[in-house]
């Protein structure tokens, strides 16, 4: 199918960068990432790649700094190997939410981890739903930010929430993405009015719209400690809603986010393969995983071809 071109993965998930192979009919790329005795982590690439336009899928996930630096020295091994482009496909970027400086003193990694990555020799970024969309800015290589939003709603929830549901975005910076589903879903929206003390708590204040005798669908683009999701549903149940679920993107899942869910009255958790699903969420039995696999593929399939990407943005 494709002339001069590979797909590589790194160790943050390999079974993604599979799929996508699967998806293009294209064998993955040859390469071995390891570590020294030391921790130091050390990569060969395993066949010729000189003037080869070359993809690698590497989520930087949890543990963030080891995939991280991963990523960073794969390409810098592909660079040093005269690959023709490389491409970092990255369907989970980490330091994302620090974005910004939120106190005195403190740093801007989402710029940092961008500036390594280009550093590294990164030809091009292609993400799924960021955090922060002007962490695209962060980069001044082309960047393409693609949207989970045609893989959920195809496989799974136009079957299974089209019909008088209400959208429900946990906060203020997400009625953007919520509006988009409840339009494409036909429901209604609702919007969590929240205040955060500190990092990783939150507090939900008041419920915005009618969810009373409602089935509702929580929408965010990540859960990390679950802690603002699990106040929501809680929230909205309190408030009358008949049924309360979730569907996020990146199911990160740290601390004591899989117990929360378990013991929450959420019926079920809809997420994407971006990142691996831990056992322990598998086992808890709420979790719905959706792939992006194939909206991946398309996106390298269009690249390598000089297409169009722009139609997969939403």
């Amino acid at each position: 199918m494709f002339k001069r071109v590979a797909i590589f993965s790194g160790n943050a998930n390999p079974a993604l960068a599979q799929e996508i192979c699967q998806v293009l009919d294209y064998p993955l790329g040859r390469s071995k990432v390891s570590r020294f005795s030391d921790g130091e982590t050390f990569c060969v690439i395993e066949e010729n790649v000189r003037g080869v336009d070359c993809y690698v899928v590497q989520p930087t996930c949890s543990p963030v700094n080891d995939n991280v630096m991963e990523l960073l020295i794969m390409v810098d091994a592909l660079r040093r190997a005269s690959a023709g482009s490389i491409t970092a496909v990255i369907p989970y970027y980490g330091y994302a939410r620090q974005d910004r400086k939120v106190a005195p003193r403190t740093p801007i990694t989402s710029k940092l981890v961008a500036d390594l990555i280009v550093a590294a020799g990164v030809n091009r970024i292609v993400a799924l739903d960021l955090h922060a969309g002007q962490i695209q800015g962060f980069f001044n290589i082309p960047f393409d930010h693609l949207f989970a939003m045609p893989a959920l709603l195809d496989q799974h929830l136009r079957e299974q929430y089209s019909r008088d549901v209400v959208i429900v975005s946990p906060d203020a910076g997400g009625v953007e993405r919520a509006r988009a589903y409840s339009k494409r879903l036909g429901g209604t929206l609702a919007i969590i009015d929240k205040r955060r003390e500190k990092a990783n708590v939150s507090e939900v204040m008041n419920i915005i719209g009618d969810v009373a005798g409602k089935r509702c669908l929580i929408l965010d683009d990540l859960i990390d400690t679950a802690g603002t999701l699990v106040n929501a549903a809680n929230a909205l149940m309190n408030a009358g809603a008949v049924e309360v679920a979730a569907c996020a993107t990146h199911a990160v899942l740290s601390g004591p986010a899989i117990e929360r869910i378990s013991e929450s009255p959420l019926t079920e958790v809809v997420v994407s393969n971006s990142i691996p699903l831990q056992e322990e969420a598998k086992a808890a039995g709420k979790f719905r995983v959706v792939s992006v696999a194939r909206l991946l593929a398309e996106a390298i399939r269009r690249i390598h071809h000089s297409d169009s990407v722009s139609s997969l943005f939403v």
